[in-house]
């Protein structure tokens, strides 16, 4: 599908809207789409996302400004018109070959009218590909520009429904504002929230990324860290029994094991494929990630200390340990701990962990984890906000299924 996205700047202009525009058209781009930019200010992402360029789209060129100021005293001149005239050949030209346009703002906001009356005026001879009005802010309904309104033409184009247009706003506030002032049926209406780019925001590792696209970790909810070598003495058969356990209260747990086979017992070999199978027999596979399956070398401290970020929960059931430093890396990441209670472990976390015994009913231990995750409400939010609020699960759940 070819996708124009319009407004009045696109990164590296910076930005609310812009930055919301840049991660649209790098999913859609990666989803297969042919994304091009359209805006006066900014430059193209990349060979794949080109910008055109359209100066009179600018909310601070010269000529527009002088038509706002015209406008905010309710003056409408021909200024307008003719502005808005050599706008609409400007756009029918860079829409030349497009499916759809979607126009962020410039349909909700009196930043250059202009363009909002060339987009209508083309969209009104069906001189446009399908229109979705993606809405950040709403003039109408903003105390700070409501001086700036006045009934009639061209104001009265931000809070009338043209017609065959989709409309996307970006929360239920903004839904209702719009349905209302559009006298529209709020299902009608997408939601399509913004979100967080969790690559950067945590600044994870290219390593780390690859790990966690081939895994789909990150659609889990808890995520568990188990951070040892696959060896029999790190018990880690009780944490597989826990994740089955646990998933009658949290469907999509999931648990990560990070480090490769113990080097120095070939039996190590053998206990791996103990593992691998009782995974099968539990049903867990999809849910249990050993990073030694998905990558085969040695595991970066960064990378490691990347999995402490996106995790929710320490789960070390170990029967022995020299010390136990997974439980202070869990402490530095403020990650709660479920821990095997001998004496190293039980002397780093004292009172500040929850600890069971090595054979202790795999139930048990999941009934532990999950009234944990039950009561916390920052754990609850942080599970959520992964779910709903990261820039991939927001296209794959709505953007995707809206084009």
């Amino acid at each position: 599908m070819k996708i124009a996205i319009l407004h009045y700047s696109v990164p590296p202009i910076v930005g609310g809207v812009e930055s919301v525009i840049a991660h649209h058209a790098r999913l859609m781009s990666a989803d297969g789409h042919s994304v091009r930019l359209i805006a006066a200010r900014g430059s193209a992402m990349s060979e794949q996302i080109p910008l055109t360029y359209i100066p009179l789209a600018d909310s601070r060129h010269e000529r527009v400004a002088q038509v706002k100021t015209q406008l905010d005293r309710g003056e409408v001149t021909s200024d307008l018109d003719s502005l808005r005239d050599e706008l609409a050949d400007e756009l029918k030209k860079a829409l030349t070959g497009m499916d759809v346009l979607i126009a962020h703002n410039v349909c909700s906001l009196n930043k250059n009218l202009a363009l909002t009356a060339a987009l209508h005026k083309l969209h009104q001879e069906n001189q446009l590909p399908h229109l979705i009005l993606w809405h950040h802010d709403l003039a109408w309904t903003t105390p700070r520009y409501l001086p700036e309104m006045h009934e009639g033409y061209p104001w009265n184009l931000l809070k009338t429904d043209w017609g065959k247009t989709t409309h996307v706003v970006v929360s239920e506030l903004r839904r209702e504002e719009l349905a209302d002032l559009m006298q529209l049926d709020r299902d009608s209406v997408h939601v399509i929230p913004n979100g967080v780019d969790m690559d950067r925001f945590y600044k994870l590792e290219t390593l780390t990324q690859e790990l966690l696209d081939k895994t789909h970790v990150l659609d889990a909810s808890p995520i568990l860290l188990l951070p040892v070598r696959i060896t029999p003495r790190k018990n880690i058969e009780l944490a597989l029994w826990t994740l089955a356990a646990l998933k009658k209260d949290f469907p999509q747990a999931a648990l990560v094991v990070t480090g490769p086979l113990g080097p120095h017992n070939v039996n190590n070999i053998k206990y791996f494929e103990i593992l691998t199978d009782l995974r099968k027999q539990l049903g867990l596979v999809g849910s249990v990630h050993f990073l030694a399956e998905a990558h085969n070398g040695f595991l970066p401290d960064e990378v490691i200390a990347d999995f402490y970020r996106v995790s929710d929960a320490l789960l070390f059931p170990s029967r022995e340990e020299g010390f136990g430093i997974p439980l202070i890396e869990a402490a530095f990441s403020h990650l709660p701990a479920f821990c095997a209670n001998i004496p190293p472990l039980r002397k780093l976390g004292l009172g500040d962990a929850q600890f069971f015994s090595p054979d202790e009913d795999p139930a048990r231990v999941a009934k532990m984890i999950a009234d944990y995750f039950q009561t916390s409400m920052s754990a609850r939010l942080a599970m959520r906000a992964r779910a709903s609020f990261r820039w991939e699960a927001i296209y794959r759940q709505h953007i995707a299924p809206l084009l």
